[in-house]
């Protein structure tokens, strides 16, 4: 099963693409599996000190947001068990209940529910998200740069939402009811979106975009508005159910008990496998009903998906296990700023509040480091700071160590994070101009079957699926008898080889674009397409999933790495703000060249006629932006020090020995 997870999981996501989907979920698939069993050593170890008193293990929302494009993200709190949370038998929503008695895990009887909400949700966004750019070309006859803009912004908005929802979810309102508002919220944006495909009033007249661009008429500002107001819905509904869908499937078994954890695993499994099912059915199935039948069946397919989705989780609500929320991670760094700030004025040294870690975690202790100092303020106790039973009295004046430290490696981190921005740059041209390439381009497979321009992002997958089963499995094995590392190389040597790739592919995809053009206005056809096949982007496209494999995995297994247990969720949500980033940085560039580049009566780069424009000086722009990030990444990680680094001792065990600096 585990083969066919990495032959079939296809699908794209305009300014980030749905390769991060696939890539987070391929290794931290096996993150968790790993992490889940040295946890529970630990939890049962931890239960014999303590007569075997039971624990059970929560999960974060916070932990789940989406690298992706979508449901890439693992809880940390899965793997750090905690008291047994409140739990009830109605929702999370405040309201009294007569009786306080606790209720059984609904278990394997709600996960119908929760596997076939999760199915149906994911078949409705990623049929959308797949074949969206084609959408906004063909349909609202957007011009490249105006399309390109409306998916990287929509992209950007909707990774950064997750944030925001995590948030109200852990602090405030609980999963379930985070789930249900945004599931509405998407089936309000699919319902606009078919309505738009449907009421002539609500896009531009008809015509033959292929062969007239420049005669097209474009969106009216309703129209636009529209739009907007459609992907809105959708960015909401991504907030609230990004983060929330894992833990809440989490939350019905109880991580206490034997059953209860073979139910997690099992779980995980079943998530992953309707995961590679819908992904199948997005490319195949709903593209091929967007491409051939109509726009308005493709997107009334999606609502239809959503409705079921919507119907099938609140069908079990007599069965779940409803949490509620505990707090977010942002709190505490919230306090270590505000603190600091209101103790600027004091020396540094003094006495710190620095309490043992709560009984029953069994997250590694942080000790008080010089760096940034000024952060330390935050922990020096003042008069007044603490209570008689040593609990702090007002957590925005005093934090302790812990706090402080976990903070610190956030900073630490900021620099590398930054140098995956651009990596994630060149990553999102695959839905967006690779798209606008594919379309002038003759894609038929046979004489009466064209391959949808959404479908060849498969190329990508395909190639990741392949290589990294064999990396894992034959090179990695292969380079550890050499440096004695447990993963061959380090985690930032991984991430500076998938920036090499990145520029690769772009250097390529300038070259066949060049050829692209030069013999499509050679022959000159009525329609404007090159009588070149459309597998000369095959080189590009797997030049950046060699990119993917090592950049993206490097990175997500980075993060999860270097930051402390306790705070794997915002490593994670770090992952998310890359891509969110790279979105807006892909719709400045676009449009910086776009308003620089046509002059003298001659059109830009990027104008709408992609024959009349020259898309290769934009993808060598972006290849010259991926050297000199290059060169960046190498500077900075040359100074940064790991937490720790796995090397293979001469008896073929692990030792964990402290590493200064990156081997460069």
């Amino acid at each position: 099963m585990f083969l066919s997870f990495f032959r079939h999981i296809i699908s794209t996501y305009g300014a980030s693409s749905a390769t991060e989907i696939y890539i987070n979920t391929l290794v931290l698939y096996k993150k968790i599996k790993q992490l889940y069993s040295q946890n529970m050593a630990m939890e049962m170890e931890f239960s014999k000190e303590n007569n075997k008193e039971e624990l059970n293990m929560t999960s974060s929302s916070f932990s789940y947001l989406c690298s992706n494009k979508y449901f890439h993200c693992f809880p940390s709190k899965f793997l750090l068990p905690s008291p047994p949370p409140p739990t009830s038998s109605l929702p999370e929503d405040g309201s009294k209940v007569a009786s306080l008695q606790r209720r059984k895990p609904g278990g394997w009887k709600a996960m119908p529910f929760v596997l076939g909400n999760e199915t149906f949700e994911r078949l409705a966004s990623m049929g959308l998200i797949a074949n969206f750019m084609v959408f906004l070309l063909t349909q609202l006859h957007m011009d490249q740069v105006l399309a390109s803009n409306v998916l990287n912004i929509w992209s950007g908005v909707s990774n950064f939402a997750p944030l925001v929802g995590a948030f109200i979810s852990d602090a405030y309102t609980g999963r379930f009811t985070t789930i249900a508002f945004a599931s509405f919220a998407s089936f309000m944006g699919m319902l606009t979106l078919t309505i738009i495909a449907w009421l002539p009033q609500l896009h531009p007249p008809s015509c033959n975009v292929l062969q007239s661009p420049n005669s097209c008429q474009g969106p009216t500002k309703f129209q636009f508005g529209i739009l907007a107001v459609a992907l809105a819905f959708l960015s909401v509904g991504s907030g609230g159910i990004r983060p929330c869908s894992i833990p809440f499937g989490v939350d019905q078994f109880d991580g206490g008990t034997d059953q209860g954890r073979k139910g997690i695993n099992s779980f995980f499994n079943w998530y992953y496998t309707t995961f590679t099912l819908v992904m199948i059915i997005a490319l195949t199935l709903v593209v091929y009903v967007q491409d051939s039948v109509s726009w308005v069946w493709g997107f009334g397919l999606l609502t239809a998906f959503m409705a079921a989705s919507i119907s099938l989780f609140f069908a079990g609500t007599r069965l779940y296990v409803y949490v509620k929320p505990e707090g977010s991670v942002f709190s505490g760094i919230a306090h270590v700023v505000v603190a600091a700030y209101k103790k600027r004025k004091r020396n540094v040294d003094g006495t710190y509040y620095d309490p043992p870690v709560a009984k029953g975690t069994f997250a590694e202790k942080l000790h008080l480091t010089n760096k940034c100092r000024f952060l330390n303020k935050a922990a020096i106790i003042a008069e007044g700071d603490v209570q008689p039973n040593g609990s702090i009295s007002n957590p925005w004046r005093l934090c302790s160590v812990h706090q402080i430290e976990e903070f610190k490696c956030i900073i630490k981190i900021i620099p590398i994070w930054a140098s995956g921005i651009i990596c994630f740059t060149a990553i999102a041209q695959q839905g967006t101009f690779t798209m606008s390439q594919a379309s002038k381009m003759d894609r038929r497979l046979t004489s009466s079957f064209k391959i949808p321009q959404g479908t060849l992002i498969v190329i990508s997958m395909i190639t990741v699926g392949i290589w990294v089963p064999i990396y894992d499995r034959l090179v990695v094995p292969s380079i550890r008898k050499v440096t004695k590392l447990e993963g061959g190389i380090t985690l930032l040597q991984r991430m500076g080889i998938g920036l090499v790739f990145s520029v690769m592919s772009m250097v390529v995809a300038g070259l066949v674009e060049r050829m692209r053009r030069d013999s499509a206005v050679l022959h000159h056809s009525l329609d404007g397409v090159a009588p070149m096949t459309v597998f000369w982007l095959a080189p590009q496209l797997i030049l950046m999933g060699f990119a993917e494999a090592f950049n993206i995995i490097g990175q997500i297994e980075f993060y999860n790495k270097e930051f402390p247990e306790t705070m794997t969720s915002l490593a994670n949500s770090l992952f998310s703000c890359t891509m969110a980033g790279a979105s807006y940085l892909s719709a400045l560039i676009v449009n910086v060249v776009h308003k620089s580049t046509g002059r003298k009566g001659r059109p830009d780069w990027l104008t709408k006629d992609i024959n009349a424009g020259k898309v290769e000086n934009f993808y060598f722009l972006i290849a010259g932006l991926g050297v000199l990030n290059l060169v960046y990444f190498l500077w900075v990680s040359r100074g940064y020090q790991y937490k720790s680094r796995m090397r293979i001792g001469s008896d073929g065990e692990s030792d964990e020995v402290e590493k200064p600096k990156l081997d460069v």
